[in-house]
């Protein structure tokens, strides 16, 4: 039976904990006009926590806006608000120290969508087929994939790629907010996501998905399905948005917050990993699990120090490649010389000038390169030999040794 979305949901979100994580830190939030993903960071409740304060100062932004300036400033500043929030609960519980939070927020203006993003949880749109990166990961190794330094595929498997340049909390007393505003238009779907889906599932894989399944809360159920059958350890979180021609708002079933924003604040420590269950390994084989947290350092003091590290690693790698490369061309060269010096030790007898003569190697060559050569010319004309000695002569005769080939000569002087 084909699942038909009903038109007046529009949009829908969820949380799933992850395979090993043994508590969500990520936070998310859908309404009829606000749409949020947050990615706490911090380990034990600081990163639940963080996300759950921004989220939950956020929530309240979901109404109606006279203009795209309106939402844009009220976003922005309620992003720094929730800063200052966090701050503050550091100061009432300082085992906090050092958390923090990416948000990735959309408040919907009818046909434009006000963006505020900080850290590395995305926002994209898929429009005509196409999906798009619209936010810029704040990440150590985007700054590297910016300067050409390295490639995407590359920044994919770097040492340092968990590393944050810009987040929101405690660590950063004045963090960047980037803010934007982008059209949209019927048929357009948009996608925030934590970097448990982004990590882990293809942007081709996340685009077939929006573009086969219309139902925001099915869209939300596979995509975090094939974060989990992809091995992800990490918390993901998702939130769907489409845009309808009959409705300049986006709601969902109902307005409401996911992970940890959904539950009662706790600032308890807990385990960051959980073991688990052998039926679930089985099914689905972990990936190589990422740091507990993301890690945040900020830009002044520590992106001059990393583009250095990363140039040291490359020029270690650089000459790893070389030295294998002129190992991997000594073993070739001595491997040839070997086979020279081995055919060297062979004889043929063959023609030479008109005469029988005694060669030294092996009738063969290597492209331009014989490799065997006159060892002494006998004085038996090959005309004078009977016309199949002379096709053995011509074919050449294989000898042992050279004491072999003189007597090959003796046989044919005689004949």
């Amino acid at each position: 039976m084909r699942l038909v979305a009903s038109t007046s949901i529009l949009s829908a979100a969820s949380s799933h904990i992850g395979k090993v994580r043994a508590s969500n830190q990520d936070s998310g939030s859908v309404g009829r006009h606000l749409y949020v993903v947050a990615d706490g960071m911090g380990g034990h409740a600081g990163g639940d926590v963080a996300s759950a304060i921004a989220v939950q100062h956020l929530y309240g932004l979901d109404h109606p806006y006279a203009s795209v300036e309106e939402a844009r400033e009220q976003l922005f500043r309620s992003i720094l608000d929730a800063g200052a929030e966090l701050t503050q609960a550091v100061v009432q519980h300082p085992e906090l120290t050092g958390m923090g939070t990416t948000v990735s927020a959309m408040i919907r203006v009818k046909s434009s969508m006000v963006i505020a993003h900080i850290g590395d949880s995305r926002i994209y749109r898929l429009r005509e087929g196409v999906l798009e990166q619209i936010t810029a990961d704040h990440t150590f190794v985007q700054r590297l994939v910016d300067s050409g330094r390295i490639t995407p595929e590359e920044a994919a498997v770097h040492p340092r790629r968990s590393v944050l340049m810009r987040v929101l909390g405690d660590v950063d007393a004045e963090p960047e907010i980037d803010t934007h505003i982008i059209d949209t238009q019927p048929g357009d779907k948009w996608l925030l996501c934590s970097d448990g889906l982004s990590g882990y599932v293809s942007e081709r894989d996340m685009a077939e998905t929006l573009l086969t399944v219309d139902d925001p809360e099915l869209v939300c159920h596979k995509l975090i399905t094939q974060s989990l059958s992809e091995g992800a350890p990490d918390n993901v979180t998702v939130v769907i948005v489409r845009v309808s021609e009959d409705s300049d708002t986006s709601p969902p079933a109902e307005p409401r917050m996911v992970g940890a924003a959904a539950g009662p604040m706790t600032y308890e420590s807990g385990p960051l990993a959980k073991r688990p269950a052998l039926p679930a390994m089985l099914l689905h084989p972990l990936r190589a699990l990422p740091p507990a947290d993301e890690h945040f350092e900020p830009e002044a003091d520590y992106l001059e120090e990393l583009i250095r590290e990363d140039r040291r690693r490359l020029i270690r790698r650089r000459v790893t490649w070389s030295l294998s490369i002129i190992i991997l061309l000594a073993a070739i060269a001595g491997a040839t010389f070997g086979a020279y010096q081995w055919t060297q030790t062979r004889y043929f007898v063959g023609e030479s000038n008109g005469v029988v003569a005694i060669y030294q190697g092996v009738p063969e060559s290597v492209g331009p390169f014989g490799l065997s050569s006159v060892f002494e010319e006998s004085v038996i004309d090959l005309e004078s030999l009977l016309p199949f000695e002379q096709e053995r002569v011509n074919a050449a005769i294989p000898a042992e040794s050279l004491e072999e080939a003189r007597n090959i000569l003796e046989r044919l002087r005689k004949e």
